[in-house]
């Protein structure tokens, strides 16, 4: 407003459009879910079920963290995972070797901690760390061959560790993509195209998941491959060979952790199955809305009028009102029973404590500047100065581009670069004169593969803060993984996506924001030149 862009009226209605009050429903869900620990007992279901041979652990561990971060945020799903990793790998190795060795790395990544300002969480590793196992015994004589068995032994033990570490933050990016409300830049996508695009009503909720659950599951697969062959889980060479009864055995107590930290949860709650079914309807409602491919439920309402938010708030304010605990209907006929108040499924004093306010007025913060790029005509004149790519075909521009802010966002925060991003490729998909979706999707879903830095994104720093990770062991395996979702992105939005989106023609609704862009560009050269 200072430099006379947009006026207050104009820029404080972006800080809360029905996109934020879309991500608010999802943040308010998942404090429901993690008030009454729904999230840890489907974690350790999931975990009894894969089984408990490295390879399959980490899938469990990956196939849960990116399920979970499909609804919690990334950071949550991370820090409430990586715990749970810690307690299992103490049990399939006992105490890490060489306490010395151990205070000496803690030291250097705590210094390199401190020096990048990385976040960090609470981790059992410290103090797995400083206790002694008194399960393994010393043998005073150990032969050559003994000596280099043992040698391999702790080698494999190394890398499982790092293989387990490394899955966590990477399934929780990969798994954000999937829904709308997972992560902040699919959000700010969503707000954008509602901005520069007011008649594109082509993504929603379940358009959406349509597109990018099934990216997320091959994603994750060859994502679990490359891990687990990079790290040890799984032995290319020796898929006949015999386990020795050392691991047999700590698999075997990896077992009875999992089966012990389950039954401390208890049987399972009212209030937990109340949670499950109201966050099965949450989904559900979201998805069945306006699947664009058969008629949704907003069809038998004013068209307009619903829309994903109003979907997420109305499932979400039930939680406030039901009760936790099972009623009884022997209270209405029982004169003398107690009035004692009822605890609903989720207090809005908790809610106020638990939700992220600070990423909702970001993502504000995102569609204002994006408002002002747009109002200012400086989205159309740096569109204008794209011309080397207007001959670039659509398909290596994709790649292109994915790669670009794939590499920027490894630097950058994932808001911030898909902030700067969006508006410029919006243009650029008009002077191709291709649908502005087919490049702002892969710039979007870009921003969130970034695995090669500690510093990339807060899950990678949590997991490079337990100590037992370096830099080059995330820039070895974060390189690939960057070329796979590349690839596989790529794909996706030339098979399956063109068809959801309807990516192969250029629409009606873009061509209308193509005409309007034309004045504007002649008024930003008009001045641009006068200035200089």
């Amino acid at each position: 407003p200072f430099l006379g862009i947009l006026p207050s009226s104009k820029v404080c209605p972006q800080y809360f459009l029905d996109t934020n009050f879309l991500f608010l429903s999802g943040l308010i869900m998942a404090s429901a879910i993690e008030e009454w620990n729904l999230h840890r007992r489907i974690a350790l279901r999931v975990l009894m079920l894969v089984g408990v041979q490295p390879a399959r652990l980490i899938l469990g561990m990956m196939l849960t963290t990116s399920f979970l971060s499909m609804w919690l945020s990334n950071t949550a799903s991370t820090a409430m995972m990586l715990p749970i990793a810690n307690a299992i790998l103490k049990s399939l190795f006992g105490e890490k070797d060489t306490s010395k060795d151990m205070n000496r790395e803690n030291e250097e990544h705590q210094a390199s901690l401190q020096q990048n300002k990385l976040y960090t969480v609470p981790t059992e590793m410290q103090f797995l760390a400083s206790t002694e196992d008194k399960d393994l015994t010393e043998e005073k004589e150990v032969t050559s061959d003994a000596l280099s068995d043992l040698k391999k032994e702790e080698e494999y033990k190394a890398n499982i560790w790092k293989g387990f570490l490394i899955s966590i933050p990477y399934a929780a990016s990969i798994g954000g993509t999937a829904t709308l409300t997972g992560t902040a830049p699919n959000l700010i996508l969503l707000g954008q195209l509602k901005s520069y695009f007011p008649e594109c009503d082509v993504v929603n909720f379940g358009s959406w998941f349509m597109f990018a659950f099934p990216l997320m599951l091959i994603f994750l697969l060859m994502g679990w491959l490359w891990i687990s062959i990079l790290y040890g889980g799984i032995n290319l060479r020796g898929w006949k060979t015999k386990k020795s009864n050392i691991r047999v055995d700590a698999e075997a107590r990896a077992r009875e952790v999992i089966k012990e930290d389950y039954q401390k949860l208890g049987p399972t709650k009212f209030a937990e199955q109340a949670i499950f079914f109201f966050f099965c309807m949450f989904a559900i409602m979201l998805f069945s809305r306006d699947p664009k491919f058969i008629p949704g439920w907003a069809s038998l309402f004013a068209p307009g009028f619903i829309s994903d938010a109003v979907t997420g708030i109305t499932i979400v304010i039930i939680l406030f009102f039901f009760p936790s605990e099972k009623p009884s209907f022997k209270w209405w006929f029982d004169l003398k029973a107690p009035n004692t108040e009822m605890q609903p499924l989720l207090t809005w004093r908790k809610a106020q404590e638990t939700v992220p306010w600070n990423i909702i007025l970001l993502l504000g913060g995102g569609f204002a500047m994006a408002k002002g790029c747009e109002e200012s005509g400086l989205s159309v004149w740096i569109g204008g100065r794209l011309h080397p790519l207007e001959g670039v075909p659509p398909p290596v521009a994709v790649i292109l581009i994915t790669v670009v802010i794939a590499l920027f966002t490894e630097f950058a925060s994932n808001t911030a670069t898909i902030i700067i991003f969006l508006p410029v490729l919006a243009e650029l998909a008009i002077r191709l004169k291709v649908n502005p979706l087919y490049l702002m999707i892969p710039g979007t879903i870009g921003c969130s593969y970034a695995f090669m830095l500690p510093v990339s994104t807060p899950p990678n720093s949590i997991a490079f803060s337990s100590g037992h990770l370096m830099v080059k062991d995330m820039a070895r395996t974060g390189l690939l993984m960057n070329v796979m979702g590349v690839l596989l992105l790529s794909l996706a939005m030339n098979t399956w996506a063109k068809s959801i989106f309807q990516l192969g023609t250029f629409p009606a609704w873009a061509n209308i924001h193509a005409e309007n862009a034309t004045t504007p560009l002649t008024a930003v050269e008009n001045v641009t030149l006068s200035a200089l």
